[in-house]
């Protein structure tokens, strides 16, 4: 399947007649780990060059209101909505992939049993730090989770933000015990290993919808790569990633 794609995204590349102009992604860093993998097969079979800037969805929702441009962007679905309210996209986004929440620790530690709500508090309260991001759609649910929870007073008294990364590149650095991020992006930091995934209980699951932006410089382009990363082959791509299909 990604073979044959690969040739049909080529062969329009050759219809064309020239290399397109560069391709400007802004996105969720929430897909980055698969986004790594797949640009690459993109650009080569295309012709098109994807510069791809990420953060988290809330805070590209924010450089696009200070004007900042892209011909398309892929965001969770709550900054999806925000951005569609601005008026910053073209048509109907398309829902790539989503994941759950998981906690991240350094690789070799004692992994302690968050597969119940009641090991998951032991364990958010036995750690030492934790780190996560309130500008990131995980972060976003944990605060509400641990005052659910009745230990939001314990955690934030041993919260750490991210700032120059991601909360499990403060794992890594050794500057935070524990992490709170979505499954995909913990294991992508090397030298962090995943826990577990919150309990289905209290999982909450993170959409990643792709869309054109509304003043799009390559809308051509653009859909190009969202039909690539709408492909079986893209979805299984995004699955050995720790990602799941929209439907399951």
């Amino acid at each position: 399947m990604i073979m044959r794609l690969l040739a049909l995204l080529a062969g329009l590349a050759i219809a064309q007649g020239a290399l397109a102009d560069e391709l400007r992604v802004l996105s969720s860093t929430g897909v980055k780990s698969v986004l790594t993998d797949l640009i690459p097969q993109f650009e080569r079979a295309s012709g098109h060059k994807v510069a791809i800037v990420y953060d988290t969805g809330n805070n590209v929702v924010t450089r696009m209101k200070k004007g900042e441009s892209a011909d398309m962007v892929i965001l969770t679905g709550p900054a999806m909505d925000d951005a569609l309210k601005l008026g910053k996209i073209a048509g109907s986004p398309a829902v790539l992939a989503r994941s759950g929440i998981g906690l991240g620790s350094r690789a070799g530690a004692p992994k302690p049993d968050i597969r119940t709500v009641d090991g998951l508090k032991k364990a958010l309260l036995d750690a030492r730090s934790i780190a996560y991001s309130t500008t990131g759609a995980s972060g976003v649910v944990f605060e509400k989770l641990i005052d659910q929870l009745g230990v939001g007073e314990q955690v934030r008294a041993k919260a750490k933000r991210p700032t120059g990364g991601g909360a499990s590149e403060m794992v890594a650095k050794g500057e935070a015990e524990m992490s709170v991020q979505q499954g995909p992006e913990i294991l992508d930091v090397p030298g962090v290993q995943l826990i577990g995934m919150l309990p289905r209980d209290v999982q909450v699951y993170t959409t990643f919808p792709a869309a054109l932006t509304a003043d799009s410089k390559q809308p051509a382009a653009a859909k190009q790569f969202i039909a690539f990363l709408s492909t079986p082959a893209a979805a299984k791509a995004m699955q050995a990633k720790g990602m799941e299909l929209p439907q399951q």
